[in-house]
């Protein structure tokens, strides 16, 4: 029988988060093909030596098929989020308690037909704009706090988009 892992001894995987905005203000969310239930906005680790900005700009790329977007803000702190006991030790090779994300918002700058979720590691299934007040009715327990926050800094940019 093996070993719960020790949250406590664990850290936190560095991350960025992006919110996508189109030219409506609405959020892009995606659905993560090992879980039906589960929408996102695109997330993913900062590679060393990668600026928060570069590594946005490639998780768009890597997990919808596209980069075209403009970054206009970044959270203010650092947003954490732990997974649950039923994930612990098993995602991420068992490395990490949860993340540590810094989030940007950024403008859509391209068409939807841009949008590809057949990437060469494909992480989604499905994907839609919502509006900002629906986002977080989407979004698995564990990370709605980290999706409260974000919704709450970037509303300023939301509310510019909609006028």
């Amino acid at each position: 029988m093996s070993r719960k892992p020790d949250r406590e001894s664990l850290p936190y995987r560095p991350c960025v988060g992006i919110m996508l905005l189109n030219g409506r203000g609405q959020v892009f969310v995606a659905r993560r093909r090992d879980t039906t239930d589960a929408w996102q906005m695109p997330q993913g680790g900062i590679d060393e030596g990668e600026t928060v900005h570069e590594a946005a700009l490639r998780e768009l790329e890597e997990e919808i098929g596209t980069g075209a977007a403009e970054i206009l803000a970044e959270t203010v702190e650092k947003l954490r989020y732990d997974l649950p006991d039923h994930l612990l030790g098993k995602v991420w090779k068992g490395r990490w308690r949860g993340q540590e994300q810094v989030w940007v918002a950024a403008r859509f700058t391209g068409t939807d037909a841009d949008i590809d979720l057949a990437t060469e590691h494909p992480e989604f299934d499905a994907w839609t704009w919502v509006d900002a007040a629906d986002l977080t009715a989407l979004i698995v327990p564990f990370k709605k706090p980290v999706y409260e926050s974000v919704l709450a800094e970037f509303k300023p940019i939301i509310d510019r988009l909609r006028a």
